[in-house]
């Protein structure tokens, strides 16, 4: 099965959805508890759950129209938003091996694409 256009943008809108997930999931971590009154008031962390869900039924969606072993590596372009949100927003610093490795990401997914 080839990969249709919509299925690799869809994949990639994923991986947005998924950084801001894991960033609210981070902010929720603050105040987190097993109690279960206080889980359902950590807005944040109740938001971030839901971002994976949405993100996970949109990938499903992704995956009618496209091979798995295409779509699933794109995903890793997740690991690229993560750096500059958590540098904005969690005053994350950027570093010579964290570019490293999105360049390393990039050629990956890029090779891949490729195939």
């Amino acid at each position: 099965m080839a990969t249709s256009l919509w299925a690799i943008a869809l994949a990639v809108l994923v991986t947005i959805i998924g950084t801001f997930a894991a960033l609210f999931v981070k902010f929720g971590s603050k105040t987190f508890s097993f109690n279960p009154l206080k889980l359902i008031k950590n807005y944040k962390l109740v938001f971030g759950l839901f971002l994976y869900g949405l993100s996970n039924i949109l990938f499903i969606f992704a995956l009618k129209g496209g091979d798995l072993s295409v779509l699933f590596p794109i995903l890793a372009i997740g690991y690229i938003w993560i750096i500059p949100v958590s540098a904005k927003f969690l005053g994350e610093k950027i570093t010579a091996i964290k570019l490293i490795g999105i360049a390393f990401i990039l050629v990956g997914v890029s090779l891949i694409g490729m195939s």
